[in-house]
């Protein structure tokens, strides 16, 4: 029996979809894989024994300047241009992940204890804080993290400015990548709550029988 082969025209036009699909394997971008997320979440000190007499602070809900009031994480290689890592980022912003931090370290110095939503005694004291910066800069070697927060301390009930201040901490990072910076930046938050908890302490503690003090 004589078999009958297909002719050209039957099978140009599989021939040009099988080489349609390959093109698109080749050419299509591979699926883009989540991004890698991190947290700030340094090392807790030992807590000092609270003092019988500790004051309610009211933590304020941290800000932060443009730039830094994002999940995205901030790196520069030059003054006055701030970029971002295309696959990296922070869990949440920089700023929600202080606040309870800031309470933390606070009440860790045993001078405080943070206020809580819905209580009906009002807080002795309330502190504000500000993220100026938080960057990895490469324009250094190694690399650095620098972390800048501004803070204020009123009296509770009459809003009274207690005290003002700027704090910054820079620290190495162990290695030129990102997941380095977010070793640096860890490093550098913890240096700051402990400062800011001294300084608390210091411009807080029986505050009704001083003065407004400002750094």
């Amino acid at each position: 029996m004589i078999q009958r082969k297909p002719s050209f025209w039957k099978l140009a036009p599989l021939a040009l979809l099988a080489l349609t699909l390959a093109g698109c394997r080749l050419l299509a971008p591979p699926g883009a894989a989540p991004p890698s997320q991190f947290v700030l979440a340094p090392g807790r000190g030992s807590a000092a024994p609270r003092d019988l007499t500790a004051q309610t602070i009211e933590i304020a809900p941290p800000g932060a300047r443009p730039g830094f009031d994002g999940s995205r994480m901030a790196y520069v290689t030059r003054p006055y241009e701030i970029q971002f890592f295309a696959r990296h980022q922070w869990v949440e912003t920089p700023a929600r992940m202080l606040a309870p931090l800031l309470g933390e370290a606070l009440e860790r110095g045993g001078h405080f204890r943070a206020a809580q939503g819905g209580q009906s005694i009002a807080p002795a004291l309330r502190l504000e804080t500000e993220i100026i910066a938080l960057q990895q800069e490469f324009s250094a070697h190694p690399s650095q993290v620098r972390f800048t927060l501004r803070a204020r301390l009123l009296a509770g009930l009459e809003r009274r400015v207690l005290a003002t201040a700027e704090f910054e901490a820079v620290e190495p990072s162990p290695s030129e990548d990102p997941y380095g910076g977010v070793i640096a930046a860890n490093r550098a938050v913890a240096r700051v709550l402990d400062e800011i908890a001294k300084w608390c302490a210091e411009n807080g503690i029986d505050h009704t029988r001083g003065s407004p003090t400002s750094e």
